[in-house]
């Protein structure tokens, strides 16, 4: 799954948001949550196999944490919007300047 597609929903979005702040088990992140825990695991697969997040085992629970090399093509995605802006801002100040 692509990172866009993975940030289409806004749960994923909020998970995210939450991870961000620390790495949190799947139990804990589906009590801030109203779906049930099977759905949050669900979201959470979803975004690790967009590689926006890292599971890993401690004891019987799985702890989830943002992946910020998985955000570099989102970034990449978005600074290309900026590339083009600047460009064409680039363009017409040198339109205005002759």
């Amino acid at each position: 799954m692509h990172p866009l597609d993975a940030l289409a929903s806004p749960i994923r979005r909020q998970l995210l948001l939450e991870l961000r702040a620390q790495p949190m088990a799947v139990g804990d992140l589906a009590a801030r949550f109203p779906v049930t825990r099977p759905a949050i695991s669900k979201h959470l697969r979803a975004l690790e196999a967009a590689g926006l997040v890292h599971a890993h085992s401690e004891g019987t629970r799985n702890v989830y944490s943002v992946r910020m090399q998985g955000l570099a093509q989102v970034r990449e995605f978005l600074d290309s919007f900026w590339d083009t802006a600047l460009d064409r801002l680039a363009a017409l100040a040198h339109e205005t300047e002759h």
